[in-house]
């Protein structure tokens, strides 16, 4: 017999709730139930406006909600008793405190990657380690770039063997919606120690990868471009490499012949797709620019920090309550839903 359509809630509901929601609600496994948050701003307005049943993840906050004009369904606590599973999309930091009444509730949590490894004691990238978190409590979905290099260095561990990878990270200044407040101007700056901490992040998705990483800041929101240096195993061309990177599920290329010469193309090209939000879910790598000299790879990709890491809080669902037992499926599944592929063009 089917399994019964998991009972989803979001709490938190910003950059990567709101869009957590909406994937969400686009599977046919799932349900979701309410999401939650603090305010009544405009985010939450237009979750109500699409549906979604709000909730006040503190109490004390259900007045100012509903004095702003948000019909409130009650408070988080309320919404955990109608659920399954949770998926945490707080500030960094709120979710190791979270947890606590997660657990208390006997739900099955997910959190994002600005918690720490040892609150869930477990990582996911769904492509990478989907398996492993098959019926846990509580997983961690990792960062937008650590997802990043995860889908793209883990694909070639995994399909040619990497002796040693160097991932250069040059990351946005900050999120769009929150470039009057945060917005770098005229400078970069460095991550303050190497490696950067996205390095050893990628390490609790796959142990045994050999990396190291630096990143920096700059002044632009459009995502985040990587440059990555792969020694790979044996002495595979140029078209081993390719094959690898287009047999991956969310990986997908671009090409300056097309002109797609920037990051800001590519954000175009995902404007041009009729993408919600111009959300570009996929890592595209440069087709192109990719050169395999001496079994190294050196390539260049770019991330999208507001919606890479959404699909994979799709497929953290289906691994926590068992909807799917095999990773391949629930990607399959998660992509069709959402329109996700490996190629733009």
């Amino acid at each position: 017999m089917p399994k019964a359509a998991a009972k989803v809630g979001v709490n938190g509901f910003g950059v990567i709730g709101k869009r957590v929601a909406d994937a969400v609600s686009k599977q046919n496994d799932m349900k979701l139930v309410g999401v939650s948050d603090v305010v009544g701003d405009y985010r939450v307005k237009l979750g109500e406006m699409k549906g979604y049943q709000i909730y006040a993840s503190v109490p004390e906050k259900l007045p100012d909600m509903k004095k702003a004009g948000v019909e409130v369904a009650g408070t988080l606590e309320e919404l955990l008793r109608k659920i399954d599973v949770i998926v945490d999309c707080t500030p960094a930091g709120l979710g190791a405190k979270n947890k606590v009444m997660y657990d208390k509730a006997g739900i099955k949590s997910i959190f994002q990657g600005g918690e720490k490894h040892e609150l869930t004691g477990s990582s996911f990238v769904a492509q990478c380690n989907y398996e492993e978190n098959l019926n846990r409590g509580a997983t961690r979905v990792v960062s937008c770039n650590t997802t990043g290099i995860c889908r793209t260095v883990g694909t070639l561990q995994n399909t040619i063997g990497v002796k040693k990878a160097r991932v250069v990270l040059f990351r946005r200044g900050t999120d769009p919606w929150e470039s009057h407040k945060t917005g770098l101007i005229n400078t970069v700056v460095p991550e303050a120690h190497i490696p950067s901490h996205q390095g050893p992040d990628a390490q609790t998705i796959i142990p045994k990868l050999n990396i190291t990483t630096m990143a920096a800041r700059g002044p632009f929101n459009l995502g985040h471009l990587h440059f990555a240096m792969v020694q790979l195993k044996g002495e595979p061309e140029k078209k081993d490499v390719l094959k690898a990177l287009k047999s991956a599920p969310r990986l997908a290329p671009v090409r300056i012949s097309d002109g797609v010469d920037s990051m800001n193309a590519v954000a175009e090209m995902m404007r041009d797709l009729g993408r919600v939000r111009a959300d570009m879910w996929e890592v595209a790598y440069w087709e192109d620019i990719l050169d395999v000299t001496d079994g190294e790879a050196n390539m260049v990709y770019q991330v999208h920090n507001e919606s890479v890491v959404v699909p994979e809080n799709v497929d953290a669902v289906r691994a926590l309550t068992g909807l799917e037992t095999e990773g391949s499926r629930s990607i399959a599944k998660t992509n069709e839903a959402m329109g996700i592929g490996n190629k733009f063009l």
